[in-house]
């Protein structure tokens, strides 16, 4: 029982006082009476109320369907969605929202209905290409419990698509890569006839047969003069195919002269200079008071320099040249970095390192226990188990872990197939789908120690840091004792316990004093706080901060560099533009400095024990790189040989190109507009280094140009043909719409889906279960006080 007014209970002070008064005058049972009824009008003043819960279910919920009628959807049935519609309508409150034409909004019609009180029906092939984004506005909908329902249409025939990705400005004689994408609709047998045209020109044909979804086919091509060129390419399917417009593609492409590099180093023969010089204008020499002058250079590169080999004059301008735009990269080797007495030095102060030793960031081994038994699907929690377990794996902090997943219901399994590495990217992305596929048991029972069972038998024989989340909608009364008992065997092993409670209706979370098992478990491993336990509301994520795992032991003071064995490299930001066309599976290098990233950098290649090989960051205008292993040459060194050749010296070229930064001379009239889509305007930007009126045509028509920075002018453009445009001798394609790009069912918005709480279907299981799903999940628990 609580008290709406507790401070009218003050009153009771007065009132004693003066009945005492009064009884010992009169001392009377009428008196006694008199104070008795007193006593009560104050409680009553006090208004006394108890809260109590109840459940109200929505029989006719609000719901939203939005009906996907726009060109891609073509391949489907004309009218998808509109026996549902019918249906829904009949039986509950249902808007119909109607998407036509030849753009997709679905993120705009997400975020304008969610947050409401509706439930959103998305009847599509989720591929949404204008608006709002669609995974922010799905993350919109979670947060605004929100249940979105996706409702895949049955494909009725087969579509394909084509696109060309690569560099549009390339650099002339050098060979270029780009990937043809061929993207079919369904996921049977294909086969098309695929024809790449350079400059107009046939250059390469070959028929071709697809079983998977996507196809990518890497070319190579070379331009031996400047200016405006061109790649098309056009694919002729053998069977169903219901679109031609995007059966063919075009790319412009310009191409210019080799960027200015300077190359300090006292191996001018080393593997490093032949990859620079190979690709481009590469001034090489002994020496930094040899380089006549720098800043004519895009980058500048220092090979395995110790730090006396600089003036502090020379040190200065270095920082002035990549203040003002210039790229810098280091590489290391048996007189830099840690070798070279760069610690505490004026030169450090510009690189994205300091050179002493890192932390040790491996030797983590996690695992994710996660509840996968009914309960979590009648409590609508299954979606924020899995969406949270997503969440975690995602984490930077755990790039370098071993992670394995764990699955319980009634039984306990391994989900993952033991411990696997983080570092690698298609190791994640495979461990990702296998939780977001997870469904429950048949059975009724949550068995937690069975979870925690099969998790101390993972640990067993592991060293470094361990550590072990639960995910659960905590309804796990039938196995607790069991439970405790497991989990307490895994802190003595030294496992470091978490409890993620996702909170829901079920009655299984509660003993009859309202305590929560899952809080109860905790607190006897005396590991109650809010770190160790989280409570968090569906919708939510939880934040865990990992302890720190212990440091590798230091470097002797002695400066002497020892054979040490191999070390396989791993890409740790595989999506930045250095890291994006390299792979380096069993790529392994013999050395490297000891390095330790600043607060800011960021770290793109490491060893697998998680020492920095590749490490980036903008310096004021410039950007730098510290490339910690050596030139692949060296005296009793040649640490990294390996990645100088073949595919390897992506690495170093996409390093370049990084710290290049725009490649084309700051001279003349520079135009920059990107290639687009029939209907998506191209926003160009002309810079003029040198005096002169800025003029622009574009297939002969005058351009409006507004000035909008130092030299800098922009406009839009928006051709309303497809092909190769001309703006002044600077080419632009325009492809078919955008629209037509991506064709067939996205998969990847699902496991979004099932995060907001809502379900996926075909169009048969939506007639007969979405309205019972969106009844329960109108369900929603209110307090009303009884006085």
């Amino acid at each position: 029982m609580s008290l709406e007014s507790p401070e009218m209970l003050l009153l009771i002070v007065p009132l004693i006082i003066a009945g005492f008064y009064l009884l010992r005058k009169t001392k009377t049972k009428l008196m006694e009476w008199r104070m008795l009824v007193a006593l009560l009008l104050v409680l009553a003043l006090a208004s006394p109320y108890t809260t109590v819960t109840r459940t109200i279910n929505e029989e006719e919920p609000s719901l939203v369907l939005v009906q996907d009628q726009t060109a891609s959807m073509g391949i489907f049935p004309e009218e998808a969605g509109t026996d549902l519609y019918e249906s829904l309508t009949a039986n509950t409150p249902t808007t119909l929202v109607q998407l036509t034409g030849e753009k997709t909004t679905l993120g705009d019609a997400v975020t304008q209905y969610s947050g409401l009180g509706n439930q959103i029906v998305l009847v599509t092939d989720g591929n949404s290409n204008s608006g709002k984004d669609l995974t922010e506005a799905l993350e919109f909908a979670r947060d605004t419990d929100t249940p979105v329902y996706l409702v895949r249409p049955e494909l009725e025939t087969n579509d394909l698509s084509v696109e060309v990705l690569g560099d549009k400005t390339v650099v002339v004689d050098n060979q270029n890569e780009f990937e043809i994408v061929v993207r079919q609709a369904s996921e049977q047998s294909v086969s098309y006839f695929l024809e790449v045209f350079v400059d107009g020109e046939l250059s390469q044909s070959r028929q071709f047969t697809q079983d998977a979804r996507n196809n990518t086919i890497p070319i190579n091509q070379a331009f031996t003069t400047l200016g405006a060129h061109n790649i098309s390419v056009k694919i002729t399917p053998s069977g169903e195919d219901l679109n031609e417009i995007n059966n063919e593609f075009f790319k412009s492409l310009y191409v210019i002269p080799k960027p200015k590099i300077t190359l300090i180093t006292g191996e001018t023969g080393s593997p490093l200079a032949k990859v620079l010089s190979s690709l481009y204008e590469v001034s090489v020499v002994n020496g930094y008071s040899g380089a006549e002058n720098v800043t004519d250079s895009k980058a500048l590169v220092l090979d395995n320099q110790y730090i006396d080999s600089f003036s502090e004059s020379e040190i200065k301008e270095i920082k002035n040249y990549v203040s003002n735009g210039g790229g810098l990269i280091v590489v290391g080797g048996d007189t830099a970095y840690n070798y070279g007495n760069y610690l505490n030095s004026s030169l450090e102060e510009v690189l994205p390192v300091i050179s002493k030793p890192s932390e040790f960031r491996g030797g983590r081994n996690l695992i994710l226990i996660l509840d996968v038994s009914p309960s979590t699907v009648a409590h609508k929690t299954q979606g924020d188990i899995l969406s949270n377990a997503v969440n975690i794996l995602e984490n930077d902090n755990l790039k370098d872990a071993n992670v394995a997943v764990v699955a319980f219901g009634n039984a306990a399994y391994d989900v993952s197939g033991g411990f696997v590495f983080m570092g690698l990217p298609h190791e994640l992305a495979l461990l990702k789908e296998k939780v977001s596929k997870l469904t429950p048991t048949n059975e009724t029972e949550t068995s937690l120690d069975q979870g925690l069972g099969v998790a101390k038998q993972m640990f067993e024989g592991e060293d470094g840091e361990l550590d072990a989340i639960i995910i659960s909608d905590g309804g796990i009364e039938d196995s607790y004792d069991q439970s405790v008992q497991v989990a307490q065997e895994l802190k003595d092993m030294g496992v470091n316990l978490y409890f993620i409670h996702i909170r829901s209706s079920a009655p299984s979370q509660a003993d009859r004093t309202r305590n929560y098992y899952a809080e109860k478990l905790m607190q006897e491993l005396g590991l109650g706080d809010a770190q160790h336990y989280q409570h968090i509301e569906m919708g939510d994520r939880a934040n865990i901060v990992f302890e720190e795992t212990s440091e590798a032991p230091e470097d002797s003071e002695e400066e002497e560099i020892e054979d040490t064995g191999s070390y396989l490299l791993l890409e740790y930001s595989p999506d930045h533009f250095i890291t994006k066309g390299v792979n380096l599976t069993s790529t392994t290098i013999t050395g490297y400095n000891q390095v330790t990233p600043k607060a800011g950098a960021e770290r793109l290649v490491i060893t697998v024990t998680g020492q920095p090989v590749l490490t980036t960051w903008r310096f004021g205008l410039g950007r730098v790189a510290a490339f910690t292993t050596d030139n692949g040459e060296g005296e009793g060194t040649r640490w990294a040989s390996a990645l100088y050749n073949g595919s390897n010296s992506k690495l170093i070229s996409g390093t370049a190109n990084w710290a290049i930064g725009n490649p084309q001379a700051e001279e003349g009239a520079v135009v920059e507009a990107p290639d687009t889509w029939l209907g998506t305007p191209s926003d160009l930007t002309l810079i003029m280094y040198d005096e002169g009126i800025p003029q622009l045509k574009l297939n002969g028509a005058q351009l409006d140009l507004a000035l909008t920075g130092r030299n800098t002018y922009e406009t839009s453009v928006n051709p309303v043909n497809i092909g190769i445009h001309d703006i002044s001798g600077y080419p632009l394609a325009v492809n078919y719409a955008l629209e037509y790009l991506e064709v067939g069912h996205n998969k990847d918005i699902e496991p979004l889906i099932l995060a907001t709480g809502g379900k996926i279907y075909t169009e048969k299981e939506a007639r007969a279960s979405l309205l019972k799903d969106a009844r329960q999940n109108s369900e929603r628990e209110s307090d009303e006080l009884l006085a």
